[in-house]
């Protein structure tokens, strides 16, 4: 089985991919991890191109994240199944900021060793407005067009623990 998990920032979905993972005995790939390098460094494109990649060579997977420029239409071709999570911007919003709370001063199990958690008045503008604007959300759109037996849109964290009930091992 092949997952592909997207969504908004501070919206659950690494949460949601590494349950899931777990759920159905899956290698999950969080792409937070192949974008940053220790210190809040940005790798190289075309190596996170590369590594994406050979995760997809795997006969299952699952990847978290959007990244268009990582293999964005061959993971939502091969995806068996997509899954959205876009819970409303104030709820995001909380979720890092109880995430910051959290972490803070050390990394997140979806994250690469070296990235300690942030919350600054710019990432509280991409959870709240930048990540959410109308280039992103059409992208979503016609991912859920072009696919529609394959997408699940969820919208609240109860529809969240239904869908991770309802998957079958």
């Amino acid at each position: 089985m092949k997952i592909a998990v997207l969504g908004f920032s501070g919206s659950g979905k690494s949460t949601l991919a590494r349950r899931l993972g777990e759920q159905l005995s899956l290698p999950v790939l969080h792409l937070d991890t192949v974008f940053w390098l220790p210190g809040w460094q940005e790798r190289d494109r075309e190596e996170c191109i590369s590594i994406v990649g050979r995760f997809m060579e795997q006969e299952n997977w699952l990847i978290e994240g959007v990244y268009s420029k990582f293999h964005f239409d061959a993971r939502m071709e091969q995806a068996d199944r997509i899954v959205f999570v876009t819970l409303p911007r104030l709820n995001c919003l909380f979720r890092a900021m109880r995430r910051y709370r959290i972490y803070r001063g050390s990394s997140r199990p979806d994250m690469t060793e070296g990235c300690s958690e942030k919350f600054d008045l710019n990432f509280a503008w991409w959870v709240f407005w930048k990540g959410r604007t109308g280039p992103r959300r059409q992208l979503l759109k016609d991912v859920a067009t072009r696919y529609p037996e394959k997408v699940t849109i969820l919208r609240s964290q109860r529809e969240i623990d239904r869908f991770l009930e309802g998957v079958q091992c």
